[in-house]
């Protein structure tokens, strides 16, 4: 019999701590009953993308839903793929959809909180202590095999059902100590393996919290633990962590279903008190009648800068990600529309098992509701911080005047029923266009009954008795006046019961006014428009107006 105290005192001479010094190191978290703690654990291989910002969003939710803590841990055992500064780009993007850390790794690259360090490549020491213990118990063993060896494995295992190193495939399972020391000795490198306790014939069950109860095979396979050099493969490390972190809830992609009956077999081999699964289903996109899963390379909207670029506010992406992160949430807004969305009570019990429809259109439609009811203010310093990056020329524009451009945004703001015609901050350049001479576009064509000639009359009108002081009744009632000279009715109701009897009715005259003085049928409030171009404008852009109908008519 294997002598595995000398055996692990072999392959880790520099570990001279138990796990015992560790598991007092990190005590218990002082939570209330309930309280859960979740973490965001990037990988600094990439950036962020619409599927971090989901799951890491229903982590951050689940932890203040409870009163919990959410932090962040990197997992950067794969320094071979490390991107310097990834991670501070992740961190900086969550900030902006209002996610921080209570502890962890913060955007200045510094730790916070007494469970660090919170970044695995400076944890090796951790790992191995906990490694070596495996070793002592048995349950894990040093594999010689090279590469080429690991090949002829997989090449023996073409027609098998299970494939990797187990049963009659681990070869170095049933190595004698001086079959190790031997293999030690003439410097060949070594990983470290778990002796896996698995038996084929049973089953794990574990109860996902969204995907409920589920059952597969249990593990059998004599996974990596540690890699050649030292470093802990995720498997190791993120049961490791887990435990030592007081994590209560791993919140991932479901792609790691597929692991969950090697990381409960961890839980078990290390003593440890299994954390509870969250496996959330990818986002889904539908094309041609279809559901498939968003794709890096066909959609755009799967990268988190997209929403930046384009300018949808991060309210609203938040407002947006969680009516399909929680299916009760629009009739919670319903109710509580001017609610913070903090103080929705999210269940992880209420998210999709399938995976939620990502709907741009649908996003498009909360953006418009979410800047609708913000102030002028806040929409022009959300806009500005947008343009200054993304729109020089609305930079200028809003530059020259900002007291001007409020009161532009302010236009049909606050209303009870406030105007819907920006979902996102790229649409204002063209949507506040007419109110500025160096973006105005003219454009005379006419709706409804008005024709150039009626055009031109009610414009001479106009030009004689507009007076940027008047109220707006006193505006409106000026408007009425000029339509009897011109041969229409002031009264629609008149017109819709005897239209023969006029060339059009008040609507079609303040149409007329509208398309001279914006180059649009469809503006918000005329009145307040009119207003804050002011009366040097307004005239000249009759004017202008007149010399065209009056050349066409």
């Amino acid at each position: 019999m294997t002598n595995y105290k000398e055996l692990a005192d072999l392959l880790f001479p520099n570990i001279d701590k138990a796990p015992q010094f560790y598991e007092e190191l990190y005590p218990p978290r002082d939570l209330k009953e309930g309280a859960r703690v979740t973490r965001f654990a990037p990988s600094p291989t990439g950036f962020l993308h619409l599927g971090n910002l989901f799951t890491c969003t229903v982590a951050y939710k689940t932890a203040r839903a409870t009163d919990g803590v959410f932090y962040v841990r990197v997992e950067d055992t794969d320094q071979k793929r490390k991107v310097d500064g990834a991670v501070e780009i992740m961190l900086e993007g969550l900030k902006s959809f209002g996610i921080t850390a209570d502890e962890g790794v913060m955007i200045d690259g510094s730790q916070k909180g007494i469970y660090a360090p919170y970044v695995q490549s400076q944890r090796k020491e951790i790992y191995q202590t906990y490694a070596k213990a495996l070793v002592e118990q048995g349950l894990a063993y040093p594999c010689f095999c090279s590469a080429e060896e690991l090949e002829e494995i997989r090449a023996q295992q073409e027609n098998e059902d299970t494939k990797g190193y187990y049963g009659k495939y681990a070869r170095c399972r049933n190595l004698t100590l001086d079959e190790i020391k031997k293999s030690i000795a003439q410097g060949k490198s070594w990983t470290l393996r778990l002796k896996s306790p698995g038996d084929i014939e049973k089953k794990c069950y574990f109860d996902d919290m969204i995907k409920g109860k589920i059952e597969m095979p249990e593990n059998t396979i004599d996974v990596v633990l540690l890699k050649t050099d030292g470093i802990p493969t995720y498997h190791f490390a993120h049961v490791i962590d887990d435990h030592l972190m007081h994590t209560t809830h791993v919140i991932r992609g479901d792609e790691w279903i597929a692991s969950v009956p090697l990381h409960l077999q961890l839980f078990r081999c290390l003593g440890f008190k299994p954390v509870k699964y969250a496996h959330v289903a990818p986002l889904m996109k539908e094309e041609n009648g279809n559901k498939r899963k968003l794709s890096k390379r066909k959609d755009p909207e799967l990268a988190v800068t997209y929403y930046r670029q384009e300018g949808f506010p991060a309210q609203a992406v938040n407002e947006y990600m969680m009516t399909i992160m929680n299916s009760n949430f629009e009739d919670w807004r319903r109710v509580n529309k001017d609610a913070d969305i903090n103080s929705f009570p999210f269940n992880l019990k209420k998210m999709s098992v399938s995976g939620a429809l990502f709907d741009l259109v649908k996003l498009t439609d909360v953006s418009k509701n979410v800047i609708s009811q913000m102030s002028a203010e806040e929409v022009f310093e959300l806009s500005n911080q947008w343009a200054e990056e993304y729109n020089e020329e609305l930079a200028k524009l809003y530059g020259k005047d900002k007291a001007y451009a409020t009161a532009v945004l302010n236009i049909d703001r606050g209303n009870k029923k406030p105007r819907k015609d920006i979902a996102k901050w790229s649409d204002i350049p063209d949507y506040i266009s007419y109110m500025y001479d160096e973006t105005f576009k003219e454009n005379y064509d006419l709706t409804g009954n008005a024709t150039p000639q009626l055009a031109a009359e009610v414009l001479r009108l106009y030009k004689d008795v507009v007076d940027i002081s008047d109220d707006k009744d006193s505006w409106f009632n000026k408007i009425k006046a000029i339509c009897e000279p011109v041969g229409c009715t002031p009264n629609v109701k008149e017109y819709k019961q005897n239209p023969d009897a006029f060339k059009g009715h008040v609507g079609d005259v303040s149409t007329v006014i509208r398309v001279a003085l914006t180059g649009r049928t469809n503006t918000p409030d005329l009145y307040a428009i009119t207003a804050l171009l002011g009366e040097d404008r307004v005239k000249n852009r009759i004017e202008n107006a007149i010399k065209h109908y009056e050349e066409v008519k």
